[in-house]
């Protein structure tokens, strides 16, 4: 994801324990459940489709961008997202799925998503990929500590961040700077996102069985219920803390 930087790793579980049940287990293992599988497929077309959508938006946004450096970064991040996309769709294919088939379901809800949030300028392309794409990480960081080894690794490997973190704070708090108006127009935008975000995220969930059963405990060691408000909550409280840092009201 475009922009992964976790203030404080707030969105960390806080549970250092040794991994147990599916957790314990590497791909090969897990994956003879095929509820369980159908559940990791979801998954990774979702963060697929994802990496994808972040590597064409990032394109979009460089040609908005107020000088040929600020261009240059952002292709540089383009590039890194196209990277990570390509890394899931050759798992996809190694694990005998057909990587178009699996990322189709979630095009709708990404699509839905970036036409209801589309940014009118530079700055507002900026705080939505800091701030949307965040929100998507810290969620899918939550779920990988509950899969199985190898689908672990690949997760947390692709939302790596690409530096666009750093740089949207560096950007947003210089304009901020220049007209602190500019900060009350951002901080209404922020807060848009989230709310749209999190509202798409539970979209996707509810309308995939397999994705949904694993998330709420029916499979392999998901949440419970309770948990999963714990987890929203961490998710909530981290981008509190990224509002923050880009000078900008929760």
């Amino acid at each position: 994801m475009t922009s992964s930087d976790k203030p404080d790793h707030a969105a960390d579980t806080t549970d250092t324990a040794a991994p147990t049940g599916v957790a314990a287990l590497d791909w090969a293992a897990a994956s003879a459940d095929p509820q369980y599988r159908a559940a990791i497929v979801d998954l990774l077309g979702a963060l697929a489709y994802g990496e994808l959508a972040a590597f064409e938006r990032l394109a979009d946004d460089a040609k908005l961008a107020p000088t040929l450096e600020d261009k240059a970064e952002l292709a540089k991040m383009a590039s890194a997202e196209f990277h990570h996309f390509e890394r899931l769709r050759d798992r996809l294919a190694e694990v005998g799925e057909e990587p178009t088939v699996a990322m189709e379901p979630f095009v709708a809800a990404y699509e839905g998503f970036h036409k209801q949030t589309a940014p009118s300028d530079w700055l507002e392309g900026l705080v939505k990929a800091y701030v949307g794409d965040s929100i998507a990480s810290d969620f899918y960081r939550e779920v990988a500590v509950r899969l199985d080894s190898d689908t672990r690794a690949l997760v947390l490997s692709v939302l790596d961040d690409t530096g666009h973190g750093g740089f949207a704070v560096e950007k947003v708090r210089a304009a901020i700077d220049a007209d602190p108006r500019v900060g009350g127009r951002l901080a209404l935008w922020a807060r848009r996102l989230m709310g749209e975000a999190l509202s798409q995220s539970q979209r996707v969930v509810a309308d995939r069985d397999a994705l949904s059963t694993m998330l709420v405990g029916g499979v392999a060691d998901g949440f419970d219920l309770a948990e999963v408000g714990r987890m929203f909550s961490r998710i909530t409280e981290a981008h509190t803390k990224r509002m923050a840092a880009l000078g900008l009201a929760a």
